[in-house]
């Protein structure tokens, strides 16, 4: 599948809320993921951020905020990432 990497990132601000469906929906977008921080998921997927973001929003409440981002290359760093998530990182982004 060609496609592109997109990060999502959250803050769900309703305390105690089950996001279950938001996860379920963000695993859904695409082929592979991972998810390498608490809110952070990269998204190998067939669609562009604009689209991720309108399927997602079903899922979350109206004080909720989620960004959806293009990201491809080599331009990232990180630091104590586990390595299957840096492995992923390098071969899919």
């Amino acid at each position: 599948m060609s496609g592109n990497s997109l990060l999502i990132t959250y803050d769900l601000r309703k305390p105690g809320q089950n996001y279950t469906t938001l996860i379920k929906q963000i695993k859904s977008l695409g082929s592979s993921w991972i998810h390498p921080l608490e809110s952070v998921w990269v998204v190998k997927a067939s669609m562009r951020s604009g689209a991720a973001r309108d399927v997602l929003k079903a899922h979350i409440d109206g004080n909720d905020k989620l960004w959806v981002v293009n990201v491809s290359g080599d331009g990232w760093a990180s630091i104590r990432l586990d390595a299957a998530d840096t492995d992923w990182l390098k071969a899919n982004l």
